[in-house]
């Protein structure tokens, strides 16, 4: 068991990742001056649509980087999360399923058809990948006997589980790209529907729900790390080298998928995910079972 950080690393786990998430965007290449645009909606007037719900609004961008933030608090950098909980990856995953609601309440809030659509496009699309999702983190947990992050990692100290739970470790990444809704999975802000959820978003608004996106994505890269990609461990570098260099490998990988896969569809999606990926995680699951349980 790993020892939490100090309650002052808590206060500084937002200001390490926005710059993070910042130089997400500067690695996309999406936008040609991520700075200048990040400047540009901190001065725009935010506009409002008749009869919108602001606090609806206001709570849905606010509560996608918080879900973000308060995720990334039990993934070790290295061996040392910010918070060692017992079920680290019950947290980690209830995190992520507040992004389901912060982005339904923005596209519901502004009382806009684009951006009610955008919004009920990523329900959708959770319910598309969220099962094969945690039957992913519940097959890296049984793998290590525990819902502890820290001891997870520790616990593939001889062998990575991406390389015994091939499977798991690729369905983990679909749903990484899925729940920021990225690359081809971007429908709920897609451009058919002038920016989806974010349509009716100016200034600090679209701000916070951009960078939430990406720093989910972001955060999701790095809880990949500890969950199936040895953690810190390895030769010659210390493990927060390590742990950095990895999820940079990993967030390289999302990034290049990006550009190389075509945008789904949430139909065919949900089909593929019902017949073909949520039987292959149980599968999955069933063989590590198999191996580890006595």
């Amino acid at each position: 068991m790993a020892d939490s950080a100090p309650l002052w690393a808590a206060a500084a786990l937002p200001l390490l990742l926005a710059p993070a998430a910042l130089a997400v965007a500067c690695a996309d290449g999406r936008s040609a001056a991520p700075v200048r645009e990040v400047l540009r909606l901190l001065v725009q007037q935010p506009r409002r649509t008749r009869a919108a719900d602001a606090l609806a609004t206001r709570t849905g961008t606010v509560l996608l980087p918080l879900a973000a933030v308060l995720a990334a608090a039990v993934v070790p950098l290295g061996a040392t999360p910010v918070s060692d909980l017992g079920d680290g990856v019950v947290w980690f995953n209830a995190m992520e399923a507040l992004a389901w609601a912060a982005v339904w309440l923005t596209g519901w809030g502004p009382n806009s058809t684009l951006s009610l659509v955008g919004g009920y496009r990523f329900l959708a699309q959770g319910l598309a990948y969220e099962i094969p999702h945690m039957l992913a983190l519940t097959t890296a947990a049984l793998g290590a006997g525990s819902l502890r992050v820290t001891e997870i990692a520790d616990a593939q100290r001889g062998l990575w589980f991406a390389v015994w739970m091939p499977a798991a470790f690729a369905l983990y990444l679909l749903s990484a790209a899925a729940m920021s809704f990225w690359g081809p999975f971007g429908q709920p802000a897609g451009r058919d529907l002038a920016g989806g959820a974010a349509a009716e978003l100016t200034g600090v608004g679209r701000l916070l729900l951009l960078g939430g996106r990406r720093l989910l994505l972001l955060v999701s890269a790095a809880t990949a790390v500890p969950l199936f990609l040895g953690g810190g461990h390895g030769p010659l570098l210390p493990d927060w080298a390590w742990t950095l260099v990895k999820t940079g490998a990993v967030l390289a990988l999302l990034l290049w998928l990006r550009r190389r896969l075509p945008g789904v569809r949430m139909d065919r999606y949900t089909e593929l995910s019902w017949v073909v990926l949520t039987p292959l995680a149980v599968l999955q699951a069933l063989v590590v079972a198999v191996v580890v349980l006595p």
